[in-house]
């Protein structure tokens, strides 16, 4: 299977050289060339397969270099009791007799980026050695919040890796940012940006297109890679738990094989529910997938409009994750439902940049319609979500699961669909005590890691053993950056 990319270079390319690249050479992301088929005989022979064995399988169709050997030694290794706390790593839990929370947190860092960065450093160090390439790599990551932890934990101490994190001064909360700055690793560096994660992100994107910081890196002996979910190695293992909550609602008996159900999905990059769009375009039975935003909703009008406009105000939410108004992802949607046009994605990608907006053609807008509804949850309903689930099921939920569960009762209400629902749950909520506890009615006077002993005492649910350990942990990394001084910084990194 070749890779291209969504904007003009027609070059065709292999997996392992897009998973190393990361990002085109003309700044667009890199897309299969075609995409493979799932029949329902093979969706019932993974029934009986743990979620390793799903995921080796299922990666294993878009990474056709990798034999189901090696695929099945990474996941292996990536997805066991020592990693996650759970023997079915992504389990589901139902709140009534037709939706379902999908847990994604059960990982070392509790939050869904695990689920495809506890595999991705295999795939990339795979992919250097499949191609010869002798370099060092220097991994580049922009995060809003979780998936700076998930690759740091994945990455550190790997020989011949280093890897950097950028994150948004004051746009992840304290637990985040807790995890971030205490990483351990002798090859990691961590450093707040001042602005946004916009201004987080650009400037990562900046330095990937700048060849003057990819030649200075050379001549050290590293190349340039990424782990944010513009890279192809990070978003296929997440197509893996859309198939696996499929096969496990079978398995319990809640639906049939060939029912369609929905998936809602909390998203501000799009990697998420665009993983959730790539299940189904293999063939997984998906009627829709609801995209749930909070304040920053501007993929909720996109959705409804055909309408992209990032001029408006940017809000920092307690839901910290989706307080993203550039969703990178979201151009390979395009991509696809234009036809694979890379002219148009490239001329939408540079109005986004030069004036802040595009609009995508009424025929597109109708196929994107066709299986994507949108929802937009204000920071008062996101509370009641949490305070509603755990009054009436006794179940705790964090603050993007909370903007999803919104999303999915208004679209069932509104539509009338009583299709079975999963809610794609991507955090712990003892990342966000301070919100959770808030909607909770509980007041108090502490904050940072002592709300969490103020949580438990209150619901008595378990604190995730990565979590607990941060009461005793000290930041490594205290200081700030502007976004012009990271390029200086990406350039001392390596090599010392």
């Amino acid at each position: 299977m070749l890779y291209q990319s969504t904007g003009r270079n027609t070059e065709k390319i292999k997996a392992s050289e897009a998973i190393i690249r990361g990002l085109s050479k003309d700044g667009g992301l890199f897309v299969p060339e075609s995409f493979p088929n799932i029949s329902g005989e093979t969706l019932t022979q993974l029934i009986s397969k743990s979620y390793s064995e799903r995921s080796a399988y299922i990666m294993g169709l878009f990474l056709d270099e990798f034999s189901q050997d090696e695929l099945g030694k990474f996941t292996g290794k990536a997805y066991n009791t020592k990693n996650f706390d759970t023997e079915k790593i992504a389990p589901l839990h139902a709140v009534n007799k037709n939706t379902f929370f999908l847990e994604l947190w059960h990982g070392p860092t509790c939050a869904f980026k695990d689920m495809a960065l506890q595999v991705m450093p295999y795939l990339l160090i795979e992919s250097l050695r499949k191609n010869g390439d002798k370099h060092d790599v220097c991994v580049l990551v922009a995060t809003s919040g979780d998936t700076g932890k998930a690759a740091l934990e994945g990455f550190r101490d790997i020989p011949g890796i280093k890897i950097m994190v950028f994150y948004p001064k004051d746009g992840v909360s304290e637990i985040q940012k807790l995890q971030m700055t205490s990483q351990s690793g002798d090859n990691v560096f961590v450093t707040a940006v001042e602005g946004n994660f916009d201004d987080t992100q650009t400037g990562v994107k900046r330095i990937f297109s700048d060849s003057t910081v990819a030649d200075a890196l050379e001549k050290k002996g590293y190349l340039l890679s990424s782990a944010n979910s513009i890279n192809w190695g990070r978003l296929v293992p997440q197509i893996v738990y859309y198939v696996s909550a499929y096969c496990d609602l079978i398995d319990n008996g809640t639906i049939k094989l060939g029912e369609k159900i929905n998936f809602c999905v909390p998203t501000g990059n799009f990697g998420n529910i665009l993983a959730g769009y790539y299940a189904h375009k293999i063939g997984l039975p998906i009627n829709k997938l609801i995209c749930a935003s909070n304040r920053n909703d501007v993929l909720t009008q996109f959705i409804n409009t055909g309408a992209y406009d990032r001029n408006r105000t940017f809000y920092n939410t307690i839901s910290p994750s989706m307080d993203i108004l550039i969703s990178s992802n979201l151009e390979r949607l395009i991509f696809e439902l234009s036809g694979k046009d890379g002219d148009s994605i490239a001329s939408y990608m540079s109005a986004l940049s030069d004036k802040g907006s595009y609009a995508v053609p009424e025929a597109v807008l109708d196929k994107i319609q066709s299986l994507f509804a949108s929802g937009y949850c204000s920071e008062e309903d996101t509370k009641k979500a949490i305070a509603d689930v755990w009054s009436k099921n006794g179940y705790l939920i964090d603050t993007h699961t909370a903007v999803a569960y919104k999303a999915i009762n208004d679209y069932k209400e509104k539509t009338g669909d009583e299709s079975v629902s999963i809610v794609v749950s991507t955090a712990s909520p003892y990342k966000f005590c301070e919100s959770v506890l808030e909607a909770l009615g509980v007041s108090t006077e502490k904050s940072g890691v002592a709300l969490m002993d103020i949580l438990f005492d209150y619901t008595k649910v378990t604190i995730p053993a990565p979590l607990a350990v941060l009461k005793n942990t000290k930041p490594r990394f205290p200081g700030s950056i502007k976004q012009d001084e990271m390029k200086s910084a990406v350039l001392q990194f390596p090599g010392g």
